[in-house]
């Protein structure tokens, strides 16, 4: 049986008065609309040949074939079935979207392998993000203020160890201290950890877009 997937418009990060980064550069609804579908073809031809499909560049516009870091996240019935993705662009942004929708499907270490009876009930959610910026903070109240909820998705580094999560997190984890201790839990480090040594912090928005 296939499902209707209604395509739902461009959300970007942001609170009142704060402009984002991704404002000045953001896709169109129609390249939006053409990544979704990627995304979804890219799963749907990969049961079927049992491999990605190609991509000609040359057929798609400059903001598309320009290197671009995303996440791809699939959610069944309002439930995570995956998610993976890039925190640095190296790869074309409709290539590394094909990519990721793939990896999220059946290379989440989370999750069993996407079998192809579910995908009429999963949807496609995408996450476009800016490029990371360092924060420089002289404590953790330091820190605390400098983190923006709704606004920031944060990526936490501990030596050898890296975690992060993406700004659509705040909606379950309102308050920056809760926040960030989970994302220390992620890290697989004490939740706390970050109240007392000094870690690697950086931020990035999102333009994020669905089904």
């Amino acid at each position: 049986m296939e499902m209707y997937h209604e395509y739902k418009p461009l959300l970007i990060y942001q609170i009142p008065g704060i402009k984002s980064a991704m404002e000045e550069d953001k896709l169109s609804p129609e390249e939006q609309l053409l990544l979704l579908k990627i995304a979804r073809r890219t799963i749907e031809e990969f049961f079927v040949e049992g491999k990605k499909p190609q991509i000609d560049l040359s057929d798609f516009s400059q903001s598309l074939i320009k290197e671009g870091a995303t996440f791809v996240t699939l959610t069944k019935r309002g439930e995570l079935r995956g998610c993976v993705g890039a925190l640095e662009a190296y790869q074309p942004l409709i290539e590394d979207v094909r990519d990721h929708a793939l990896a999220a499907a059946f290379d989440d270490y989370r999750f069993a392998p996407l079998r192809q009876e579910e995908l009429p009930f999963v949807e496609i959610e995408i996450s476009r993000l800016t490029p990371p910026k360092p924060i420089e903070y002289s404590d953790a109240d330091d820190l605390l203020q400098k983190i923006r909820p709704d606004i920031d998705g944060v990526i936490l580094r501990d030596r050898h160890r890296k975690a992060t999560f993406l700004p659509q997190v705040w909606e379950k984890l309102p308050q920056a201290d809760i926040f960030l201790s989970h994302l220390c839990q992620k890290m697989g480090c004490d939740p706390d950890i970050w109240r007392f040594r000094k870690l690697e912090v950086s931020t990035y928005q999102v333009e994020m877009f669905h089904e």
